[in-house]
């Protein structure tokens, strides 16, 4: 039954990368709204700039149901451990703005990350603002940028979102452990795989 539910939500949410009336940050680019505070589950307030690290940060757009996102976050804490061995720092940020009154509000996103014992940012994305200016597609998406803040891989965290074992091409990880060794990162994009980011569009 539970098999039938997931591809029930699979099919309803499933989105692949497409063309949106937002940015679209290249490889190469910088990241704007660095200084912004956002609303982090801790309490405290964080911007980009702030959780940046020695190499550079990973950007991860993420939310509280999405079926991808359950599917994924258990690779998350592992994510952050790899980010920190890296020297990357790594914030989750929620930008499901017309969701904030029910399955994604701030008391939601506390709840969830308390459960599910996030050990990293998990910061509110308001009106979308991040996402619009990033052109982030889906939860998840990964954005992560080097030590000048240019952005050197976007797209999936790995090839499974199904399972970790199931993982032939890791590539954050990868791409995070090129960054700290000073090689030339081998896969730059990849396809986003998720369910749609729920924005404000002005």
């Amino acid at each position: 039954m539970k098999k039938v539910l997931f591809v029930l939500m699979l099919t309803a949410s499933f989105t692949v990368y497409a063309s949106n009336k937002v940015g679209n940050l290249a490889i190469g680019d910088k990241p704007v709204l660095n200084e912004a505070k956002m609303a982090d589950v801790s309490g405290a307030k964080i911007s980009l700039a702030d959780v940046k690290q020695e190499n550079g940060l990973l950007v991860l757009f993420s939310s509280n149901t999405c079926p991808f996102v359950l599917q994924w976050e258990d690779r998350y804490p592992e994510l952050k451990a790899w980010a920190d061995k890296n020297k990357v720092g790594m914030v989750v940020l929620n930008s499901n703005h017309t969701k904030r009154d029910s399955d994604d509000s701030f008391e939601a996103m506390k709840k969830h990350a308390k459960e599910k014992g996030y050990n990293f940012y998990y910061a509110l994305d308001d009106q979308s603002a991040v996402a619009n200016a990033f052109g982030g597609q889906t939860t998840p998406h990964a954005f992560l940028f080097n030590n000048k803040m240019e952005l050197v891989y976007k797209g999936a965290i790995d090839d499974s979102y199904k399972s970790a074992k199931e993982v032939k091409q890791p590539y954050l990880k990868d791409a995070m452990a090129s960054l700290s060794g000073g090689k030339k990162i081998a896969v730059t994009g990849t396809k986003p795989v998720g369910c749609s980011i729920k924005r404000k569009i002005e």
